[in-house]
């Protein structure tokens, strides 16, 4: 029996979970010459620790099922970046920009950050963070330091997960921020897609042409929103609805961008939508509440805190992001293609 999990939310989970059983990926040797890794805490792995910031999890029990320990990965163990390198064929993890040797470029970095967005000033409540248009400069600069040739970057990877924290931490933040003031949802989804399409084509002329644009998620069924913004019952509708506009707006503009770029191969990741499915099958039986200890207010285990005994049998490692499984799922699911459009990750790798 589901514990006290919204619909809408084994919506989206049930059918990644079927989509990925129902394509194994192949093991082969390294499909691209690199990847490149762009985005927020779900795919931060480090960059994180060495910033003035409250989105930091280079601690116990963060890392508690990965081979390294705490390493920076909001999760128990591997993210979404980790295991499309796996799937990729890479021998070894993409590493963070912080701390990266110059040469490190040839093969790929990753340069997400805990509360990055797209808009400069989401997450400012939570510290120093990288947003999307600083983590393109510091690609440029590393490409460049170490004269990656275009003709190399033309084939290589580049995966983004952004938008979440300018909902999250910007739009729905209490009291209001600007942006709440200034757009309706609409408008502020339109606002966000301006800004990101200049980043991408920026992104273009740098030598991206094989891109996996992750969408947004239901980030209302989070637990954080559940019971900050959704009375603590159920997942807030108002914020669902907010993430679909802009989820819509996303597909739009990768359209645009396959038809108008040559050469451009952009394809969407769809965390939102899906088909119900037989739950029970799945493993995952908990999806109303976290798996390690979360204080009242926040969103982030607590050091060294207690935690689930079954980390499968979850879908949240803490308020916010999910565990290591759902990680894995998502990522063979966007590499086979189960959940994306146009393109597999494995069409942009091949």
């Amino acid at each position: 029996m589901v514990e006290g999990v919204s619909k809408t939310l084994w919506v989206i989970v049930a059918t990644v979970f079927a989509a990925a059983a129902a394509v194994a990926p192949v093991a082969r040797g390294q499909q691209t010459p690199c990847y490149f890794v762009f985005g927020d805490s779900v795919f931060d792995n480090g960059n994180n620790n060495v910033l003035n910031t409250s989105a930091k999890v280079n601690y116990l029990p963060y890392g508690i099922d990965f081979t390294q320990g705490p390493t920076g990965r909001f999760s128990n163990g591997r993210n979404i970046p980790d295991f499309i390198a796996e799937l990729a064929g890479f021998n070894s993890y993409i590493p963070p920009f912080a701390g990266a040797s110059p040469s490190q470029a040839n093969i790929g970095i990753n340069y997400a950050s805990g509360g990055g967005g797209i808009r400069e000033e989401t997450s400012q409540n939570l510290g120093e963070r990288i947003s999307l248009r600083k983590q393109i400069n510091n690609h440029q600069s590393a490409i460049r330091n170490a004269a990656v040739p275009q003709s190399q970057l033309r084939r290589c990877l580049y995966t983004i997960s952004i938008g979440s924290n300018d909902y999250l931490n910007n739009y729905f933040l209490q009291p209001p921020t600007s942006a709440r003031r200034l757009f309706t949802p609409d408008q502020f989804a339109d606002s966000l897609i301006r800004r990101y399409r200049i980043y991408l084509m920026e992104l273009y002329v740098l030598g991206a042409r094989n891109v996996a644009l992750f969408g947004i998620g239901k980030i209302g069924c989070t637990p954080r929103i559940v019971a900050s913004i959704g009375g603590g019952v159920g997942c807030a509708e108002e914020v669902n609805q907010a993430a679909d506009i802009f989820n819509n707006e996303l597909k739009a503009l990768v359209t645009d961008l396959n038809n108008k770029r040559p050469g451009a191969k952009f394809t969407y990741v769809d965390l939102f939508s899906g088909n119900a499915q037989d739950f029970a099958s799945l493993g995952v039986t908990v999806g109303d509440r976290s798996c390690c200890t979360v204080q009242p207010g926040e969103e982030l285990c607590a050091a060294d805190g207690p935690v689930c005994t079954d980390r499968t049998k979850y879908i949240f490692w803490d308020n916010v992001h999910t565990t290591e499984k759902i990680n894995g799922v998502i990522a063979s699911s966007a590499f086979n293609g189960a959940i994306t459009s146009p393109f597999s990750i494995s069409q942009l790798v091949n």
